[in-house]
């Protein structure tokens, strides 16, 4: 089985991005990101409403790591420690040496290509120092720009599921993409 320990927090770096430990000072930021619905426009949960939203989101992911079950970061650009996004692993399955990739940035930054090198940074952490099998990422079916990146980062569609999420009062399609260990390349 696969064993983790995220003590000490690894603090990764790509060419313009910086990953570190969410603190509570990111609460505002967290606000704006979870409580904005073009954001969660393809994630099924209650938007944040208020900073005590924020505080227990960013508990909820900060005692998951002391618990070494499952791992995210504060996404910022080099030079500013602001939080920009949130991306990590959760629902990880240590005993399948295998996670699940998460992600989201604030809409102004969409469109740079941030996502897609962040994934690559993370993905590399996850296949070469956490010693990963497989890693998947499920995501709403309409969302074609986390579809895009997905692809770019060489996962492949695994599943799509028809109509099989209720939320908001309305089906939604779940797709499932999957990338091996053996097929990433970095």
């Amino acid at each position: 089985m696969l064993q983790l320990n995220f003590s000490p927090f690894p603090i990764l770096e790509s060419e313009r991005l910086r990953f570190r430990k969410l603190t509570d000072n990111d609460a505002p930021e967290i606000l704006v990101l979870r409580g904005n619905p073009e954001t969660m426009k393809f994630i099924p949960r209650p938007l944040a409403t208020s900073i005590e939203d924020a505080l227990n989101h960013i508990k909820i992911i900060n005692d998951k790591i002391d618990e070494n079950i499952d791992i995210n970061w504060a996404v910022t650009e080099k030079g500013s420690d602001k939080c920009i996004g949130i991306m990590g692993f959760y629902r990880t399955q240590p005993e399948h040496y295998r996670t699940e990739l998460g992600y989201m940035i604030a809409p102004e930054h969409w469109g740079k290509g941030y996502v897609t090198e962040a994934v690559k940074t993370l993905l590399n952490f996850a296949f070469n120092s956490l010693n990963f099998h497989s890693i998947e990422a499920v995501i709403d079916s309409r969302h074609k720009a986390s579809e895009r990146v997905l692809q770019k980062a060489g996962f492949e569609k695994e599943a799509h599921f028809k109509e099989n999420f209720y939320y908001n009062n309305e089906f939604t399609d779940t797709v499932i993409y999957g990338l091996l260990k053996r097929n990433f390349i970095k």
